[in-house]
């Protein structure tokens, strides 16, 4: 049976960790990063532009912020983005520090949000660990998300934020069922951490492949800035050693992908 168009699933990767998922007509944005190439920072350097602007997006229901301290989770662009979301959900430190009515979520805390539409959204903040334990307290806190909503068919939707396999993800699929994940990669790294690796290696995604069941793995967030170390060629030799890569889905920059969710 085919989906109406009022189900119909459809993300969009703009960048880096910043993807627009529409279900139906409620719209996520999530970690908004909309600053143009050559934009640098203390720690690394953007050389990529956003496939879509602030205002090509436009409104959105929601804007999912995994985490506010880091340019390449939340840039300049992306956080006067904000003001076009209708709802701001991110860590409680995030919300401290961000104001303007930004909601803190701590983990496995849920929300419904109602969309213009009256579709209902069930959003819950899921954990995530941005690095090996030694390095966590000076990276701060993050959040991973499960989506879920009315007519999904098959599962939810999980957003991984920055972070590391680490055995507490494993907790995610026990609780709820994933049809697509979207893995932020890239194995970030910055010489003031040392050597460590900072977000999922391709090692790590399969890993997290493997503890998600049949979920169809979308890679973002290894592309576009100058700390990341791992690309897709890493990712798909990874994916193809473990007999996985049909489970892998890259998305074109800039271009609506319809999902079967």
């Amino acid at each position: 049976m085919s989906q109406q168009a009022s189900d119909r699933v459809r993300i969009t990767h703009i960048g880096g960790p910043t993807i627009l998922v529409e279900i139906g007509q409620f719209r996520i944005l999530t970690d908004p990063t909309f600053d143009p190439a050559g934009s640098q920072y203390e720690r690394t350097m953007k050389y990529i532009d956003p496939a879509l602007s602030v205002s090509e997006v436009g409104p959105v229901d929601v804007a999912l912020v995994s985490h506010d301290q880091h340019p390449d989770n939340l840039d300049e662009a992306g956080r006067a983005s904000l003001s076009q979301a209708r709802h701001v959900l991110t860590t409680p430190a995030g919300a401290s520090r961000l104001g303007n009515g930004a909601r803190g979520m701590e983990k496995w805390e849920s929300i419904e949000l109602v969309g213009t539409d009256g579709r209902r959204v069930h959003i819950t903040a899921v954990p995530a660990h941005h690095g090996p334990e030694e390095v966590l307290g000076m990276l701060g806190d993050v959040n991973g998300w499960i989506v879920e909503w009315e007519g999904a068919r098959h599962g939810a939707l999980y957003v991984s934020g920055d972070t590391v396999f680490f055995d507490g993800l494993r907790e995610i699929p026990r609780r709820y069922p994933v049809a697509v994940a979207v893995l932020h990669f890239g194995a970030a790294q910055t010489s003031v951490y040392g050597p460590v690796h900072l977000t999922l290696t391709a090692t790590d995604g399969v890993q997290m492949a493997q503890a998600l069941g049949e979920a169809i793995i979308i890679p973002i967030h290894f592309e576009g800035w100058a700390h990341y170390t791992e690309g897709r060629t890493q990712i798909e030799q990874a994916f193809r050693a473990a007999g996985l890569e049909k489970r892998l889905r890259f998305l074109p920059l800039g271009q609506p992908v319809a999902l079967d969710a």
